[in-house]
């Protein structure tokens, strides 16, 4: 109930918003500002001692034993062979 009144209002708003003619009567202006240089801050950093090497390794990959008997639109075994 209480979303259905801020939704409300806020619809309420943005029409009556749209519904405004706004004119410029006066220039604006940016403000003066005065800025002073600073120091960025120093760091030290002692990056981590990696080290990469290289090897052969040997991986066994299983074999895979697929059985598509599903048939397809036609009645004949889908196997993927066109």
């Amino acid at each position: 109930m209480n979303k259905f009144f801020s939704v409300a209002i806020l619809a309420g708003s943005a029409l009556s918003l749209a519904a405004c003619d706004v004119d410029q009567t006066e220039e604006g202006s940016m403000p003066e500002v005065n800025v002073e240089e600073g120091n960025m801050p120093e760091y030290d950093v002692e990056p981590v001692d990696v080290q990469v090497e290289t090897g052969t390794d040997t991986v066994e990959v299983p074999t895979l034993d697929v059985d598509v008997t599903q048939p397809d639109a036609e009645g004949e075994p889908a196997t993927g062979d066109e």
